[in-house]
């Protein structure tokens, strides 16, 4: 078997014998035969589906390919998106970055401003962790024991996982559609692609729990569409999206950095920083009592993810009050703290749905003042004053499971210090 070659096709005529006429010739042939039989003018064939093109056909196509190609280099725009690209211009310097309307290149990571955000983004590195790390055997067991968890403590996990399933999603998805395209840092933007790939995770850890309990996938996860309390805080934190969501919002008047600022307090101080922590707290109750110690352990590795995520969040949004003071007005200050004021009553609401008897050594009455406690704690974070005086911290077992190190869980299972090197301090 001979290889063919575009030589092959250069002048099929010199190749011809008269025993054997390629089908071309013959065609050509009878054509020429039917040109002198019928006097009509021959109509143009378009029909190119077995046209076999020669070598200078196929030449005079990569030339004009090549021609095309130099001829759209030369109106290159050097200016994609918003970040432009000036030929010859001077190395970023410290002092042109800035958290929002910076006009200093993106794509240099190096130096650096903000030493805490790059901080943040390798003690998130070095947690990293996945759910299929974690033994589920002794959940699976009692989640299918008739008498191995009362309703009340089926009803929480079902809650929490219906919840959070859908939460993290909502995080992701405004991190990647709004904030990362809005926030004009380079170490900033690391962190948040970091928090990204983390909210993934928390996802996928709440799939994984879901799937191994053997729930209903449909039921679980449409929970925040289906049960009110679930629903109210989902819809809550959706509203806050839909600016920021379309595509041609930008940021650059006093109104719309504003609005970048609403959406990042509604993310990092509600629905992270306040949202997550009733069901948190309830289900590493229940860990804390032997049982589903594999949910509960995954919660805690979540938990410590979200602690930083809300730390992190906190501290970029002070910073832009630092380089943007003028939008820290008090009609603005009066409106964040409506709006940590009504995430703090639908997450009390939520406790009293899933709490409404005593469970796991607490109630809903306790639950509300730890809530109420937290919600000071995010207002003095921002610098505003606390809504709620003389509230305490009744789960003071809730902070140490943020600071612990490394030292055996209370879960008896292994230590979860899952870092990759190093220690954390939060």
């Amino acid at each position: 078997m001979s290889i063919l070659s575009w030589d092959d096709f250069d002048d099929d005529s010199k190749k011809q014998t008269p025993e054997s006429k390629p089908e071309t010739v013959q065609q050509k042939e009878a054509s020429e035969q039917k040109v002198v039989s019928d006097p009509k003018p021959a109509q143009k064939n378009t029909d190119h589906s077995g046209y076999v093109g020669t070598s200078g056909t196929s030449t005079n196509d990569q030339t004009d390919s090549l021609v095309r190609a130099t001829e759209s280099l030369k109106h290159l725009d050097v200016a994609p998106g918003l970040e432009e690209l000036e030929m010859g211009a001077g190395r970023v310097q410290v002092d042109d970055k800035a958290m929002i309307n910076c006009r200093a290149d993106l794509n240099q990571l190096v130096p650096f401003k903000y030493e805490w955000a790059w901080q943040k983004y390798l003690d998130g590195c070095a947690n990293h962790w996945m759910p299929q790390e974690v033994n589920m055997n002794h959940d699976i067991a009692l989640w299918k024991s008739e008498n191995g968890l009362t309703d009340d403590e089926r009803t929480i996990i079902m809650r929490s996982l219906g919840f959070f399933s859908t939460a993290d999603s909502l995080v992701a998805n405004n991190l990647v559609l709004a904030i990362y395209r809005l926030i004009t840092n380079p170490e900033c933007r690391q962190y948040i692609l970091r928090q990204g790939f983390e909210e993934a995770i928390h996802t996928h850890a709440y799939q994984y729990c879901i799937e191994s309990l053997g729930m209903d996938e449909g039921e679980v996860f449409n929970m925040y569409r289906e049960v009110p309390s679930v629903a109210r805080k989902a819809a809550w934190g959706l509203k806050y999206t839909q600016a920021l969501g379309d595509p041609k919002f930008t940021t650059g008047t006093p109104e719309t950095d504003q609005e970048l600022l609403r959406n990042l307090i509604a993310f990092y101080c509600v629905l992270e920083g306040i949202f997550f922590y009733c069901g948190f707290t309830q289900i590493l109750s229940m860990g804390r009592r032997n049982k589903m110690n594999g949910v509960a352990e995954q919660f805690q590795y979540i938990l410590r993810d979200e602690s930083m995520h809300v730390n992190f969040g906190i501290d970029m949004i002070n910073q832009i009050k630092i380089e943007n003071p003028h939008l820290w007005t008090a009609e603005f200050q009066q409106e964040v703290i409506q709006m940590i004021l009504e995430g703090t009553i639908l997450e009390i609401e939520y406790a009293r749905d899933t709490m409404p008897r005593g469970v796991l050594g607490m109630n809903a009455a306790m639950m509300e003042e730890y809530l109420k406690f937290i919600c000071n704690r995010r207002l003095a974070q921002l610098g505003l004053p606390e809504q709620y005086k003389g509230v305490t911290n009744p789960f003071q077992w809730m902070s140490e499971m943020m600071d612990l190190r490394k030292e055996k869980n209370f879960f008896e299972t292994r230590v979860t210090d899952y870092q990759t090197g190093g220690a954390l301090s939060w």
